[in-house]
C-alpha cells in the first residue's frame, strides 16, 4: 500500500495543486488572513487595532472541538442502527438489521432543532438510495442549508470490495469538487492497525488508516468522516485509541482539513476524553446515546458543552 501511495503522488501532484489552488476559503473584511496552527488546523487572524506603517501583528486562534449533529435517514426514516449490521438484503448471511431508535420525526424537524441550536457542520447519512430516503435527504437541507452536509453510504465508490479505486475519487474530485467531498474512512482494528471497511463495513481494506494515508487522502477530500466501527452504536465507550490517531495525523499536511468522529460515546464525559485524546483536533458526533435518539445523554447537555468549546489563544 505504501509504494502505490508514493507512486500516485508524484503522479498526481500537478492536478492536487491545481485543486488547491482553486479552494476558496471564507473571507471577510474582519480577517486579515488565514494561518496554520501548529497542528495544521486553520487559524483565523485578526489585525491590530494600533495603526501602524509595519505589518500586521496578528493574534492566532486554533479552532475549538466541535460537536457535529447528525441524520441517519434509513427508508426514509430517521433511525439510529448498528451500523455493522447494515446489509443488502436480509438473504445475504441470515443476519437482521440492528435498530436502535426510529423516530416518527421527519429528517426536516431534525434539521430545525440544530438550527435552533446554532450547530453547523452536520451530516446527512443517506443509509440507502430508495426514493424516500433522498426526498426525506432533500427535505432536511432545505430545512438547513449550507450548514448541513449530504452524505450516501448506500454503493460504495471510492472504497469497494475491500479496495480503494484511485481513479474513481479523482473522477469524484472532477465531478463534485474537492471543497464539497467529506470521505468516509470508517474502519475496524485488524492485527494490531486500523483498517478501512467497505462493502456496508464488512470486508476489511487493504487501507490503513496511517500518516501517509491520511496526509494523501487529504488532496481530494474537504473533510474525514470516521466511525470506529467496532464500538458504534454500541454504546460501549469510544475508541480512545483510534481518536488518538486521528488527533495526530488528521492534520500532518499542509491541507490540514477538519475530521469527525463517531462511535461510542455514551456519556458526557466521553466528549472530554475525545478532546483530550484527540488533542484538540478531532470534532465528534453523537447517536444513539441522546435522548432525541431514545437514549439516555441530554441532547440539551450536549449542545451546551459544545457552546462551551471556547477557541485556544496561541
Amino acid at each position: 500500500m505504501a509504494t502505490s501511495i508514493s507512486s500516485s503522488l508524484h503522479a498526481s501532484a500537478s492536478s492536487s495543486s491545481k485543486l488547491l489552488a482553486s479552494r476558496k476559503f471564507f473571507s471577510s473584511s474582519l480577517f486579515h488572513g488565514f494561518q496554520r496552527h501548529h497542528r495544521n488546523r486553520f487559524i483565523p487572524s485578526f489585525p491590530s487595532s494600533r495603526a501602524s506603517s509595519k505589518p500586521y501583528s496578528c493574534l492566532s486562534i486554533k479552532c475549538a472541538v466541535r460537536f457535529r449533529p447528525c441524520i441517519d435517514i434509513h427508508k426514509g426514516k430517521v433511525k439510529q442502527i448498528v451500523g455493522s449490521t447494515l446489509r443488502d438484503s436480509k438473504e445475504e448471511d441470515g443476519s437482521v438489521l440492528v435498530t436502535n431508535f426510529e423516530s416518527d420525526k421527519s429528517a426536516a424537524e431534525f434539521a430545525n432543532l440544530y438550527k435552533e441550536s446554532g450547530l453547523m457542520g452536520g451530516h446527512v447519512i443517506m443509509l440507502g438510495a430508495d426514493d424516500l430516503s433522498k426526498a426525506a435527504a432533500i427535505e432536511a437541507l432545505h430545512a438547513y442549508p449550507v450548514y448541513l452536509e449530504q452524505g450516501h453510504v448506500e454503493y460504495p465508490y471510492v472504497f469497494n470490495n475491500g479496495q480503494m479505486d484511485l481513479e474513481r475519487l479523482k473522477a469524484l474530485v472532477r465531478v463534485v469538487g474537492k471543497q464539497k467531498l467529506v470521505l468516509d474512512l470508517s474502519c475496524r482494528k485488524k492485527e494490531g492497525r486500523y483498517a478501512i471497511v467497505t462493502d456496508r463495513w464488512q470486508k476489511f481494506s487493504d487501507v490503513y488508516l496511517d500518516e501517509e494515508v491520511l496526509e494523501f487522502l487529504g488532496n481530494y477530500a474537504d473533510e474525514f468522516l470516521v466511525h470506529g466501527v467496532d464500538v458504534e452504536g454500541k454504546k460501549l465507550g469510544i475508541d480512545e485509541e483510534l481518536v488518538a490517531l486521528l488527533g495526530r495525523h488528521s492534520s500532518v499536511s499542509d491541507i490540514g482539513i477538519p475530521v469527525t468522529y463517531a462511535g461510542g460515546v455514551t456519556v458526557m464525559n466521553d466528549l472530554e476524553r475525545i478532546k483530550v485524546a484527540g488533542d484538540g483536533c478531532v470534532d465528534v458526533t453523537v447517536g444513539s446515546a441522546l435522548d432525541i435518539f431514545g437514549g439516555n445523554l441530554p441532547y440539551k447537555d450536549v449542545v451546551s458543552w459544545h457552546t462551551q468549546q471556547e477557541p485556544l489563544m496561541v
